[in-house]
């Protein structure tokens, strides 16, 4: 080859290369978690308007569901493949910062910024004093219950206390006809977190003040006796371990379930799907001392530290949680809003489902920020299946304690 020819081919490669760069550098990649069939068309959206609006930044969302999206980050990080922000379960967060792939974003947080923000669902993002995440989805569960199965069965009002609600169960069950009093989940995310509804009104707590596991306290005891006797005298739906969350959801939606715990979005789901259920909301039942608590969950979008177009995702970042944004998100999605300006739109103020979650806030709890806690959840959740399919509370409960310890021992 000729020097001539040998230095074209040269500067044509350096030139495919400074393009393939260059077209690299506008773009932002992000995982997106899915909550629903209005995620995809939101992101969608998003994108359009974005893109319109920064000439030069392209957006490629990905959106995976649930319950692999911890698997395909695990994977991505290790292989270097990840994109340059994703959302993610915060109660993962302290691990991707431990790992020290997680970029804190203090250095792009402004005043003005951060006040957009309810400090209550900040907060778990912040780890050392450092921000690693931004709240782009807030929860919490509270009571559903039929209206329609109450009135028939003579129930004046929603149960204050699971023995009320045994109660109930056991009238609704008496109904026939198919109908179950109490939806169980038994299977996949949360399975954990349905079981604490119970301990918690117990006045256990996940972790001991000591810091150990609560698995092995008296009132993990009783809570998980509770559950097991409402699936053998027959008053949650059958094969509980079969159901996760949104089986069970389903099965209320259909009118066979007569109460059950989940979250805001079940409110939004039932508009679309069965507008003509009666349904009200309700505190989650109180335990024999009066102890409550419901499940406080913030999801976060974190920016990985690898990312070659930290301000590109930045600008990202900002333009969703501009206000409009937050609330295209969280009132397609049926969450509660995580912006201060946005908390005191009409649709909040005067929606009374979601008046009932934002009182039960003083009492929820969030997963513990704690190394190796989707272990423990998960030795919880495999602690309750087996429980649920006849195993013997005490034992079972022993064992997770001890198992739970271990890891909290690591």
């Amino acid at each position: 080859m000729s020097l001539a020819k040998w230095t074209v081919g040269l500067m044509a490669g350096m030139s495919m290369l400074a393009f393939a760069a260059q077209a690299n550098a506008g773009e932002v990649r992000v995982t997106v978690a899915e909550y629903s069939a209005k995620t995809g068309p939101y992101f969608e959206a998003v994108k359009k308007e974005f893109e319109a609006k920064n000439p030069g930044i392209t957006v490629k969302f990905e959106v995976v569901p649930w319950d692999v999206l911890l698997q395909k980050l695990t994977t991505d990080i290790t292989a270097g493949t990840n994109a340059d922000l994703s959302i993610i379960g915060t109660r993962w967060l302290i691990d991707f910062v431990q790992q020290d792939v997680a970029e804190p974003l203090d250095s792009y947080i402004t005043p003005d910024f951060k006040g957009r923000f309810i400090d209550t669902f900040l907060s778990p993002s912040i780890m050392g004093g450092k921000t690693y995440g931004l709240p782009i989805a807030a929860s919490a569960r509270a009571l559903y219950y039929n209206k329609e199965l109450f009135e028939k069965a003579g129930i004046a009002k929603p149960p204050a206390t699971w023995t009320e609600l045994q109660d109930d169960a056991r009238k609704i069950k008496a109904l026939g006809s198919g109908t179950f009093g109490f939806g169980l989940q038994g299977k996949e995310i949360e399975t954990d977190v349905y079981y604490y509804y119970a301990m918690w009104s117990q006045g256990t707590e996940i972790l001991n003040k000591d810091g150990t596991s609560g698995l092995g306290t008296p009132g993990a005891l009783e809570a998980a006796k509770l559950y097991k006797s409402m699936i053998d005298e027959g008053l949650t739906e059958p094969g509980v371990t079969s159901n996760n969350r949104e089986d069970v959801q389903n099965l209320f939606k259909q009118g066979k379930v007569g109460m059950m715990i989940t979250a805001p979005f079940l409110s939004n789901q039932i508009k679309d799907e069965a507008p003509k259920l009666k349904y009200g909301v309700a505190a989650i039942p109180a335990g024999p001392t009066g102890a409550r608590g419901t499940y406080g969950v913030t999801d976060s979008i974190i920016m990985f530290k690898n990312s070659k177009n930290k301000d590109e995702a930045w600008k990202l970042l900002d333009f969703l949680f501009t206000t409009e944004q937050r609330a295209k998100f969280t009132q397609g999605e049926g969450f509660l809003p995580v912006n201060k300006e946005e908390a005191k739109m009409d649709y909040y103020v005067n929606n009374a489902d979601l008046a009932a979650f934002t009182a039960l806030l003083p009492d929820a709890r969030f997963a513990p920020v704690i190394p190796g806690w989707e272990e423990i959840a998960q030795i919880t959740s495999d602690a309750m299946q087996k429980i649920y399919l006849g195993g013997d509370p005490e034992a079972g409960l022993k064992d997770a304690a001890a198992k739970a310890n271990a890891v909290l021992k690591k």
